[in-house]
């Protein structure tokens, strides 16, 4: 896809009662809001639609004429009324749980650093599990009011969007993203000019400018590469894809995210005193502030590296070696020689923080650098904590396997964005309120049995027929694109049975993911699948990468 050769910003002439949409629009909290998501679909249903739930393009396409007529409808400024009424009432808490276990907030003391974040599907940073979880890591921070801030990379094509070509094979498409349309702001000097960071790499400095997203309380800034001081194409493009291209180009990016994304805070003037690395792609942040450190405390980098070890997590998601993001000693010369010498250390001395044996050869792990580096890790169930524990023991040779410091913590959600309006509206009607702000209270969840039986299960009912009406629809649409005959359109209509056990197979198709564990009893299987008296249905979706 051609890239636009200049940009026309498009800002919507809001009247002057809509005027606060913009500032909700701005804010990822309507990603887990209903009523602010139901107030935007309200003003144009089917615009809300075409541009896949974002409303801050919505703003800048819908009618003037629609505009006022909203501005001049009661009912939609009172419901917009309540909405920013929440909206405020949720900025302003001041009895949020940090506020009542540490008192007044301070400026951002966490950083927490992650390739992708997923927060809703109209910012395409985002691939699988692992940007859910950020995404969710930054929405319950947010709740909780954590002084917590999120640190990654602005992709100008995202990841890749999957369709079937006319044999049924996977083709990829990359749309570029207009960051004029998207929820992002860009951040400023006094004067107007944008904030930039810069990094080594070989013979040139990098460049990126920062983007700025609200997620609630929580900002998320991510840094983009596409500016005119990198003269080079290759240096331009280096933030447009998500995991793309080959492993120069990875190194480069992860450059840029972990050493610029600690520069990218000093030019916000924040300090965190915590460094949260969500997988090993971030790890060249802990050789950063290092480097800090070093020059202002006069400490070589052993001394360093132990005062800073303590400021360090580590989260490792990938159960198998072969998930882990690993460079050629090559690519390390080529881009650290200058910095390693800046530490004041030789290339083995360099070479050993990330050093792992591949058996006839060895590469530079950025898992192992990671784990070196921090004093705290962790894998994200009690289960992958041991089987971290069993694969990372090599790095600890003296220590028994139960010992090695890898702890677990299971991965969790962010409760109000997977719980449907129509489930959310039932155990507002039966549960404490503060099911949505203390999921954890077990006296809270007992009154779930109060909830009649019946209501229950027509709940379940109407979201599981969406469900179905929602795969019928995207179906159909599928099979129009790759040409399919004008019965096999029409049949999608009927496909999957709104009253079967519906179960729902959305992972990427990685070998480890196990997708075909399903068919490892195909008799059992068909028996399952073929009973008319309790008749079930499986939805397999996913992109294959």
């Amino acid at each position: 896809m051609v890239k636009p050769v200049t940009r026309i910003n498009v800002i919507p002439n809001l009247p002057e009662p809509l005027r606060r949409l913009q500032e909700l629009a701005f804010n990822m909290r309507w990603a887990w809001d209903h009523e602010t998501i139901a107030l935007f679909r309200r003003l144009d249903r089917e615009l809300w639609e075409e541009t896949g739930h974002n409303p801050v393009w919505m703003l800048g396409l819908i009618s003037q004429e629609k505009l006022q007529t909203a501005a001049e409808d009661p009912a939609f400024m009172a419901n917009l009324s309540a909405v920013c009424e929440s909206f405020d009432a949720y900025m302003s808490d001041k009895g949020t749980w940090y506020r009542g276990h540490y008192g007044k907030l301070k400026k951002p003391t966490i950083a927490y650093f992650s390739m992708e974040f997923g927060i809703t599907e109209c910012l395409q940073s985002y691939s699988g599990g692992l940007g859910i979880l950020s995404g969710d890591h930054l929405k319950s921070a947010s709740d909780l009011d954590l002084p917590l801030v999120g640190v990654g990379l602005l992709y100008q094509e995202g990841y890749f969007q999957q369709y079937l070509n006319a044999d049924g094979y996977q083709q990829e498409l990359y749309p570029i993203n207009d960051y004029s349309v998207l929820p992002v702001t860009l951040q400023r000097k006094a004067d107007g000019t944008p904030i930039k960071i810069s990094v080594p790499m070989p013979g040139r400095e990098l460049y990126a400018q920062i983007w700025k997203v609200q997620v609630g309380r929580v900002p998320l800034f991510l840094l983009d590469s596409n500016v005119p001081e990198n003269t080079r194409q290759e240096d331009r493009i280096l933030t447009d894809r998500l995991y793309g291209g080959d492993k120069r180009t990875r190194i480069r990016q992860e450059i840029l995210m972990g050493i610029g994304g600690i520069r990218l805070l000093e030019a916000l003037n924040l300090r965190p005193s915590i460094c949260h690395m969500n997988e090993g792609h971030s790890a060249f942040l802990a050789l950063e502030r290092i480097r800090q450190v070093m020059g202002e405390k006069k400490l070589n980098f052993y001394q360093a590296k132990e005062i800073m070890a303590a400021s360090h997590i580590f989260t490792t998601h990938t159960p198998v070696p072969a998930g882990l993001e690993r460079f050629g000693f090559d690519l390390i010369d080529e881009h650290f020689t200058d910095y390693y010498r800046s530490l004041g250390l030789s290339r083995d001395e360099f070479l050993n923080i990330g050093r792992e044996n591949m058996g006839t050869y060895e590469l530079y792990s950025m898992a192992v650098m990671a784990l070196n580096l921090s004093a705290g890790s962790n894998g994200v169930a009690k289960l992958h904590g041991e089987v971290s524990r069993n694969m990372w023991q090599w790095l600890y040779p003296n220590v028994p396997e139960h010992e090695v410091p890898v702890d677990s913590v299971t991965n969790g959600i962010h409760v109000q964005t997977w719980v449907s309006r129509e489930m959310a509206t039932l155990l507002d009607r039966y549960l404490d309120p503060a099911w949505r702000s203390d999921e954890e209270r077990a006296d809270v969840w007992e009154k779930v049995d109060t909830i009649p039986d019946a209501e229950l299960w027509r709940t379940h009912e109407r979201r599981r027929e969406r469900l179905v009406a929602f795969t019928r629809l995207r179906l159909g649409e599928q099979l129009e694109k790759r040409g399919a005959a004008l019965s096999e359109i029409e049949a999608s209509d009927e496909v999957l049975n709104p009253d079967a056990l519906t179960i729902g197979f959305a992972r990427r198709f990685a070998t480890y993911k196990r997708a075909t564990l399903l068919f490892r009893n195909p008799e059992r299987l068909k028996k399952i699948l073929n009973n008319p008296e309790f008749p079930v249905q499986i939805i397999f979706a996913g992109k294959a990468h």
